[in-house]
């Protein structure tokens, strides 16, 4: 098991490395295929991280455990959506909340990495084609989200779509815990075998009709009902073995 983070010095300059404790190991770029060493070393503490990819493309699944439907029918086909690249944000960064949104929820969410290029792949290439998996945040303007035809603004909202804090490798994909706290309270609790749509089907369904490619991400959906959200607050998602991504809400 290995954590990849992207960062920020303290000169402007940005890079990635392995996660060793209190320290980062720079490493070349692209390491999708091979990790390599430059042998540089900083401090965690002299960095900021930042979101741990840069996607190409953002794909979402919705109403995705049963805890979320609400005795609703699972959705068939299944649910999916986009964001912008534009919604996009990471660790530490400022959750805002657009005016006259009205509710507002967090939505923590086990997100796919993907580490190699793939198209049209049975389970299994699927399955070979995930890099590692990262915590996320699909906020959610609930009132938006009823009213609009499309969710482009509900969920694609500056700063709506949080991820980071590291990718984590070598998960088992069918036993992966998540679990959301708002204020340090403990709003969602699920793993990955709860999922309706499981880890492998979702990168083979999403790949049957579009090219995944190395840095692109999968939401995979929320469970539970998470509350309201309101300035001044501070979500936590924790994926296990990613880390805690942390945010603040403007």
């Amino acid at each position: 098991m290995a954590n990849y983070v992207r960062f920020r010095r303290a000169n402007g300059s940005t890079g990635t490395g392995l996660l060793e404790g209190d320290a980062i190991a720079v490493i070349e770029e692209p390491f999708w295929e091979s990790t390599k060493r430059t042998g540089e070393t900083l401090s965690l503490a002299a960095v900021r991280l930042l979101a741990p990819t840069e996607p190409r493309s953002v794909v979402c699944v919705g109403l995705n455990y049963s805890s979320h439907l609400q005795g609703r029918p699972v959705p068939n086909p299944p649910t999916l959506f986009f964001k912008p690249l534009s919604c996009l944000a990471g660790p530490e960064d400022t959750i805002v909340l657009p005016a006259n949104a009205g509710r507002v929820d967090p939505e923590g969410e086990i997100v796919i990495v993907i580490g190699k290029q793939v198209k049209g792949a049975s389970r299994e290439e699927a399955l070979a084609a995930i890099f590692g998996y990262t915590c996320g945040n699909d906020v959610s303007a609930r009132e938006w989200q009823r009213a609009d035809g499309q969710w482009w603004r509900a969920k694609g909202s500056d700063t709506f779509g949080i991820f980071g804090p590291s990718i984590v490798t070598g998960l088992d994909h069918a036993n992966i815990e998540l679990t959301t706290r708002v204020n340090g309270s403990q709003v969602q609790h699920a793993k990955s075998n709860e999922l309706i749509l499981d880890i492998p089907e979702i990168v083979r369904y999403v790949a049957s009709v579009m090219t995944l490619a190395p840095g692109d991400i999968i939401y995979t959906g929320t469970p539970g009902e998470p509350q309201a959200l309101k300035s001044g607050d501070v979500v936590e998602v924790e994926v296990a073995g990613a880390g805690v991504l942390r945010n603040r809400v403007g």
